[in-house]
C-alpha cells in the first residue's frame, strides 16, 4: 500500500468531512473527537456519497421505551437512503452480515517528519559518443 498526503489537520472541522481523491478513488475523510477516519465515498447499498452523509450517534434499545445513545458522531448515515455505517469499521447496521463500506487507515503525522530525507533523485548515466547522446534506463 502506498501512502498519500490528502489534507491538513485544519482542513476538516470537528464532526465534519472532506472529499478527496487518491489514484482515481473518491475517499470520504471524517474528523470525530480528535480522530480521523476514511471510507470509500460510495455507499455499498446503491452508490450514494458517504461524504455527503450525516454523522449521528448509535441508538440502542434493550426494551420498548428504553433507549441508550452512545458513540456520538461515529455512525454515518448515507445521504440517499439513510443506511448507517460505523465509521471505525465500515460495518453496515442495516445489513451487518454482508455489507460493509471500505475503510482506509488514517494517520496524522507532523509535516517535518513527512519532509525528512534523505531524498534521492533518480539519476541516469549519460555519455557522449560521436555526437550522439545516450541515456541508459
Amino acid at each position: 500500500m502506498s501512502r498519500h498526503i490528502v489534507a491538513s489537520v485544519g482542513d476538516i472541522p470537528e464532526n465534519g468531512s472532506k472529499l478527496v481523491e487518491v489514484k482515481g478513488r473518491r475517499i470520504a475523510l471524517f474528523h470525530v473527537a480528535g480522530e480521523y477516519f476514511a471510507l470509500t465515498d460510495r455507499c455499498p447499498h446503491e452508490g450514494g456519497s458517504l461524504c455527503a452523509g450525516k454523522l449521528i450517534g448509535l441508538v440502542q434499545s434493550t426494551e420498548p421505551g428504553q433507549y441508550l445513545y452512545s458513540r456520538p458522531h461515529e455512525m454515518l448515515q448515507c445521504s440517499w437512503h439513510g443506511w448507517e455505517f460505523d465509521i471505525r469499521t465500515g460495518q453496515s447496521y442495516c445489513d451487518p452480515d454482508s455489507i460493509r463500506a471500505r475503510t482506509y487507515q488514517v494517520t496524522v503525522e507532523p509535516g517535518d517528519a513527512l519532509a525528512k530525507g534523505p531524498f534521492v533523485a533518480e539519476t541516469f548515466p549519460v555519455s557522449v559518443e560521436d555526437s550522439y547522446i545516450v541515456v541508459e534506463v
